[in-house]
């Protein structure tokens, strides 16, 4: 199979869907590999890395969507992209479409077959292919949380970990899953007061174990979330429903009761956000303010450390890439249920329910599209 990597043009976005250790796996198996010119500089990898690899160099991205039967990305295509896109091709990266009407629109029309990382599970129950960039997410959330509370930035002027005689920032984190674990290890870590919500007891109590009393845990409610923000220096939003639109758990009229300079982060943006004011932003411009509470809602967080994320990110697709490719897109998702739950759209049918729901679309099930 044709496998193509374009390079991301989302702005700021400097990941790469394919590592050059991946494109030689996958040369290795039999399969050709296309890579735009210059798309892995941004995570440190040189036209050159892949041509070793045994990938040859395009100079553009309309001649790799051209040759490719399978593009591999790492966000959503741009509209740009999505005009290139036909039937018969198989896109695999994050799509986040609940929240995205003009994309799932134009993927429809196009008839690619889309397969959503965010949405590919394991045996566990688990988003293999979401939980490397939860962790990256999350991890980050606190230290650009931090920087976004200087005073010059807008701020409360409050240091994380306080110094003798003066507390340290108190930190809510709604969401104890993948995201918000994360970000409660970096948090504590740099001396916060930390309150993780979540409304699985069982979760709790996990992580009441694991940071063995640093922290403080509260059952998730309407209530319980109104109480906390009022003393909050900063709120990470850290909640996820595979393929569905976040849940808005602060409201505007809410952020009254904060403290001014006060810092919202919204890791959950992809999904549409977690919070009533939230709207995407970009590396280069990812603040702003709202009733004097500081929103950072950057929709590709891990584009900030992309060397790192990106080696994580292969890590994790290189299997279902290689499985795609070897076995075409009907065999690779009949034989596995976990990429089957990933498929999004197939020759115009909307193939996620949750997706569905959330745009007003009529939808079917993977399994559906399978028996046809």
């Amino acid at each position: 199979m044709q496998i193509g990597c374009p390079k991301e043009i989302k702005p700021q976005e400097f990941r790469v869907g394919l590592t050059p250790a991946a494109a030689a796996e996958a040369v290795g198996r039999g399969h050709s590999v296309v890579v735009q010119t210059g798309a892995g500089l941004g995570a440190g990898f040189t036209d050159e890395d892949y041509q070793v690899a045994g990938a040859t160099i395009a100079p553009d991205a309309a001649a790799v969507f051209d040759q490719a039967e399978l593009i591999i990305k790492v966000k959503e295509p741009q509209a740009a992209e999505r005009k290139m896109l036909r039937k018969g091709q198989i896109l695999f990266t994050y799509l986040h479409l609940a929240p995205d009407p003009d994309q799932t629109r134009d993927l429809l029309n196009s008839g690619v077959t889309a397969i959503a990382y965010e949405t590919v599970t394991d045996a566990k129950g688990g988003l293999p292919l979401l939980a490397p960039m939860s962790e990256v997410a999350g991890r980050l959330a606190p230290q650009v949380g931090s920087w976004a509370l200087q005073k010059a930035n807008g701020g409360r002027g409050v240091l994380m970990g306080g110094v003798p005689g003066v507390r340290p920032a108190n930190v809510v984190i709604i969401g104890g899953g993948v995201v918000g674990a994360a970000a409660a290890r970096v948090a504590v870590g740099m001396g916060a007061n930390v309150t993780v919500m979540d409304r699985s007891v069982l979760r709790l109590s996990y992580l009441d174990d694991i940071f063995m009393g640093k922290l403080t845990t509260q059952f998730a409610s309407a209530a319980a979330t109104a109480e906390l923000i009022q003393t909050a220096d900063m709120v990470i939003g850290a909640v996820l429903i595979p393929g569905a639109a976040a849940p808005k758990l602060v409201t505007r009229d809410q952020l009254s009761t904060m403290p001014a300079g006060a810092v919202l982060v919204d890791v959950a943006i992809d999904q549409g956000g977690c919070f009533e004011t939230s709207r995407a932003t970009t590396h280069q411009d990812p603040i702003y303010e709202i009733d004097g509470v500081i929103h950072y809602c950057v929709a590709n967080m891990p584009g900030a450390v992309a060397r790192t994320s990106t080696q994580a990110l292969g890590n994790v697709t290189m299997p279902h890439l290689l499985a795609l490719a070897d076995k075409g897109w009907r065999q690779a998702v009949t034989e596995d249920p976990h990429l089957r739950a990933g498929l999004s759209t197939h020759e115009g049918q909307l193939t996620s329910p949750p997706v569905g729901e959330a745009l007003g679309l009529d939808a079917v099930t993977p399994d559906q599209v399978l028996t046809n």
